[in-house]
């Protein structure tokens, strides 16, 4: 699939399935970071199937594929063992009146991977758990506030966050306005900020690591700053759970929430999600206990069988075949590859690649050091056209060392037009369209 600087890349069937999507479905897709708009103009392939770690789009291209599912397929797709486990549920059934016997393995399963959680709620997204934990956060401690990491892109899709972000058309301001902010590794910050409002903030929640390691000390410090002050630590795990190692960042760092949320790597692509923690806590969305009653988490597809049997599998496969430590050799690869291949065309300080080696992310800066979507464009085309699917450089476990070489040998003819427009002082002339666009924005 290489092509020079003149050749088009075209994908006609894609660009006719996107307007189809459009037209249907608001926005052409069911997550905004899935949307055309991330992608540069008439390059934003639909996908017809993949295997592994690789994709087909409907105009038969075959792409090398990162950040696959939006993190969530770790393992590559179809990936056997899992499919072998779900095929098992098919023929038995996916939802009764009454729990099934997988639920119980499954919470056995999860509470043995990550055995800092005492008790275990399953979902289908991490927006209903982050949301349940800020919910029991409230409940057990009485206070209204909720304290987010200014410095993590997401947590939920319901009012207390998404009224934060630029895309609050809505959400009445009253609903965020018990929502106030810290930022990552400044515990002063923290402390002021929950002495500012004492004995209001009923939670912390933030991504424990993800672009940067967190500095020594800090995850200690924010649970003694919790402690101190009252209130519920919440680790979102979305990212981190299985990526860092089995248990999560928690298990990694050695540092215990009150509350964790996991979902994306748990059913490798399977709607699956989960919400775990202190039995004092968790048990106040049950039965066993004397306060008031939590409503927690009540979903009629939350313990459908086929997707905990994928967890199940999903964290047997990690832990038996050491899959953190692979995605972490594969990524520290692709990094190294990409670093060089940058560096040898003169943009090693434009093309930054960034984050722990199991969740890569690149940064597309201009000619003054700025991000710049214009360049990000830009280099997305030259991926493309190139076989590489990216819209990070998140891998998953089945890419082999071959799949690898050829990404850093298409990085290195993106980062040759790279080096064109930056001498030019204007990536115009090759982006041949709009630039790609921020997912959280206010107008269309």
């Amino acid at each position: 699939m290489d092509r020079t600087d003149t050749e088009e890349f075209l994908l006609p069937r894609s660009r006719l399935a996107n307007e189809r999507l459009h037209a249907m479905i608001p926005g052409g897709a069911h997550t905004y970071a899935k949307g055309d708009d991330q992608y540069p103009e008439n390059l934003a392939p639909v996908i017809s199937h993949g295997h592994g770690a690789h994709v087909w789009d409907v105009d038969g291209n075959r792409y090398v594929e990162y950040g696959s599912g939006l993190r969530s397929v770790s393992l590559g797709h179809a990936h056997p063992r899992v499919l072998e486990a779900v095929r098992r549920e098919l023929d038995r059934g996916s939802n009764f009146v009454r729990p099934s016997i997988v639920e119980v393995e499954a919470a056995e399963r999860f509470l043995a991977t990550v055995p800092t959680a005492e008790m275990v709620k399953f979902a289908k997204n991490g927006s209903d758990v982050t949301t349940a934990a800020v919910r029991l956060a409230r409940a057990v401690t009485g206070r209204p506030r909720v304290a987010i990491c200014v410095d993590h892109p997401f947590f939920s899709v319901d009012d207390w966050f998404i009224g934060t972000t630029p895309m609050s058309a809505g959400v009445p301001a009253a609903s965020t306005e018990l929502t106030v902010a810290f930022p990552y590794g400044d515990l002063a910050a923290t402390e002021e900020l929950l002495t500012r409002y004492q004995d209001e903030v009923a939670c912390l929640i933030l991504e424990p690591a993800t672009h940067t390691e967190p500095p020594p000390g800090y995850l200690a410090g924010l649970r003694e700053l919790a402690d101190r002050h009252g209130c519920v630590l919440i680790f979102d795990e979305m990212i981190t759970g299985l990526r860092w190692s089995e248990a999560g960042a928690q298990g990694l760092y050695g540092v215990v929430p009150d509350l964790s949320t996991f979902g994306k790597a748990l059913g490798n692509g399977f709607a699956v999600s989960a919400l775990a923690g202190r039995r004092d806590l968790m048990e106040r969305g049950g039965l066993r206990h004397s306060g008031d009653r939590v409503f927690l988490l009540s979903t009629t597809h939350g313990a459908e069988t086929h997707s905990l049997a994928a967890a199940m599998a999903v964290q047997t496969t990690y832990v038996e075949e050491g899959i953190t430590a692979r995605l972490h050799a594969l990524g520290e690869r692709l990094a190294a590859g990409v670093r060089d291949a940058a560096a040898g065309m003169g943009v090693g300080d434009h093309i930054v690649v960034r984050g722990r080696a199991s969740n890569l992310v690149f940064a597309t800066l201009d000619e003054n050091g700025q991000p710049s979507q214009q360049y990000r464009t830009l280099f997305l085309r030259r991926l493309l056209a190139g076989g590489v699917l990216a819209p990070s450089f998140v891998v998953s476990s089945a890419l082999s060392d071959a799949d690898i070489d050829h990404t850093v040998d298409v990085v290195a003819q993106a980062c040759a037009v790279y080096r064109k427009a930056l001498d030019a002082a204007d990536p115009t002339p090759w982006l041949a369209g709009r630039p790609v666009k921020p997912v959280f924005r206010r107008l269309a």
